[in-house]
């Protein structure tokens, strides 16, 4: 199945997060923060939103710095994605 955002949405796929800290402490499942740099995985077209013309300036393969609570999670075919208005992200991390 595959995932196509409409409007000035884009669609991110979150990194593992570190399961061993640079000191070499072995972290349990919960004490794992979200990770905040994701990758691009969909983009969708852009357009008219709120009456404004939205122009997207990302494109898939991008990694970009989101707030960490920003978006719609879902989990399609076992893979766990977020979708957010390409206004909801931060930076784009070169």
């Amino acid at each position: 199945m595959t995932i196509k955002p409409l409007a000035d949405r884009v669609v991110v796929k979150t990194k593992k997060a570190e399961e061993v800290t640079k000191g070499g402490i072995i972290l349990a499942e919960s004490a794992k923060e979200k990770p905040e740099v994701v990758e691009v995985i969909a983009v969708g077209p852009g357009g008219i939103v709120d009456g404004k013309e939205i122009k997207m300036e990302l494109s898939v393969g991008d990694n970009v710095l989101i707030s960490k609570y920003s978006g719609t999670e879902v989990k399609i075919d076992g893979e766990e994605y977020t979708i957010l208005r390409q206004s909801d992200v931060l930076a784009k991390v070169l």
